[in-house]
């Protein structure tokens, strides 16, 4: 999977990053969460969804229902590791790899999503943490379409893309700071 070549010199901001503040608004759900059966119900439903998170990603392939676009980092909960070949079947519709710091939204990652969820879909794999990538899947998404986010321990949060949802995910944007960020070479 090709890795992203966009890196800058520039001291432009490049990435959003969560202040102390914001933290725990960020943890409040903002889509039903589902579990088991009803997820797996809910899920084979949709027509145009991406995935955000491995055990959800999984789980969609499991079922043989592809999101357009998924979004992993082949760890859970931070620790677990997820076996990669698991997502062969999205992957190979495309890829990029992507670096995102933990507790960071970067400039990288909304251009990939937008790019990818345009060129037909595929997996997104986030070098550092994706957890922030469900407010750019909403933000960037088209209206109709469903954001699907695990919740570590709870389930799955079902995210149907409409003018409200972008608003929410647009407020909390708004509300992190704009930073540059080493992102490496």
């Amino acid at each position: 999977m090709p890795r992203d070549a966009t890196r800058s010199a520039s001291s432009e901001p490049n990435a959003w990053v969560v202040p102390a503040a914001l933290r725990g608004e960020l943890a409040a759900r903002y889509g039903p969460v589902r579990t088991g059966p009803d997820a797996d119900r809910a899920l084979t439903e949709l027509a145009d969804f991406a995935t955000c998170g491995d055990r959800v990603t999984r789980d969609a392939i499991r079922l043989g229902h592809l999101p357009r676009l998924g979004i992993v980092d082949f760890v859970t909960q931070r620790r677990e590791p997820i076996d990669a070949e698991g997502f062969a079947p999205l992957a190979a519709r495309g890829g990029v790899r992507i670096p995102n710091p933990a507790g960071t939204l970067t400039d990288a990652l909304v251009r990939a999503i937008r790019e990818r969820w345009a060129g037909g879909g595929g997996l997104i794999v986030v070098e550092g943490e994706e957890d922030l990538a469900s407010l750019a899947l909403v933000r960037e998404l088209p209206l109709g379409a469903t954001v699907i986010y695990g919740i570590p321990g709870e389930g799955a949060s079902f995210v149907r893309v409409d003018g409200r949802a972008k608003a929410h995910v647009q407020q909390l944007l708004d509300r992190m700071e704009r930073r540059r960020i080493d992102l490496g070479d």
